[in-house]
């Protein structure tokens, strides 16, 4: 596997567009062949160290520091909540009697999403589900914040701006579940079963017998992280560009859902 795209390098970090489908670091439980911090250490040497991860499904800017200093220096904006972090979704909404389970639904009477709303919900480790987190009472789980922007509304689909606040795993993917309104493609936190083919947005379609969805893997996105610099102390924004299926997508979504 080669190194994926460099999104910004200078002497003391650097950001990388981490694939979907590949690890950070090593880990047990997801089985994968490689990852990431492998790869940049054959490349960069040894001292090269990820300031923080992404799921292994998820895409988009993972940030690296080059030196101890830095490291610190980064991982503390993390721990104080002062990294900015903006992912991008494609999220189901459900239909209320799907969404009978979900802890805290977001939408009006109508059904209609709000352009913006918080979840607040703790969460912890799922022991019946390995790998898998949960909502949970505050005081027995860690506390978990995340901001969403509802971009745009596309009926049974919704594009959605995410902000998590603070960093638990999982947390946006469980706050989207339980809020009615889970990920596109997420096997792990309610859409299971549920694609999107241009087959079901485009009247008197004429494809592909074998037609594939129009997004197979895990549909969120890291695009945007904003640090304070290791060395001039100013902020650093680095974006990471929407995958080519996330674009063919919404393409599709914006030319034919409305109709």
């Amino acid at each position: 596997m080669t190194l994926p795209p460099i999104l910004h390098e200078d002497d003391t970090l650097i950001a990388f567009d981490k694939p979907s489908g590949l690890p950070v670091v090593p880990d047990r439980a997801e089985k994968a062949p490689d990852n990431l911090m492998r790869l940049v250490r054959a490349r960069f040497g040894p001292a090269v160290a990820n300031v923080h991860r992404l799921d292994l499904a998820t895409s988009g800017v993972l940030l690296c520091a080059k030196t101890k200093p830095a490291l610190d220096f980064l991982s503390g904006q993390f721990q104080g909540r002062t990294a900015l972090k903006k992912f991008f979704a494609l999220a189901v909404v459900l239909l209320p009697e799907q969404a009978e389970q979900a802890l805290a639904p977001v939408r009006t009477p109508g059904g209609i999403l709000p352009e913006t709303f918080t979840v607040e919900l703790a969460l912890v480790e799922d022991l019946r589900n390995p790998g898998q987190m949960r909502v949970c009472q505050a005081r027995s789980g860690k506390p978990g914040v995340t901001e969403f922007t509802l971009l745009e509304n596309f009926g049974r689909f919704a594009w959605l701006e995410c902000r998590p606040l603070t960093g638990r795993t999982h947390q946006v993917r469980v706050h989207l579940a339980a809020s009615g309104v889970p990920v596109l493609n997420d096997p792990l936190y309610g859409t299971k079963g549920i694609e999107l083919r241009l087959s079901d947005l485009k009247r008197n379609y004429k494809g592909r017998d074998d037609e594939q969805p129009l997004i197979r893997r895990l549909a969120l996105h890291a695009g945007e992280l904003t640090v304070r610099h290791p060395a001039t102390g100013e902020p650093l924004t680095i974006t990471a560009p929407l995958p080519h299926e996330f674009e063919v997508a919404l393409k599709y979504l914006r030319k034919f859902a409305a109709k």
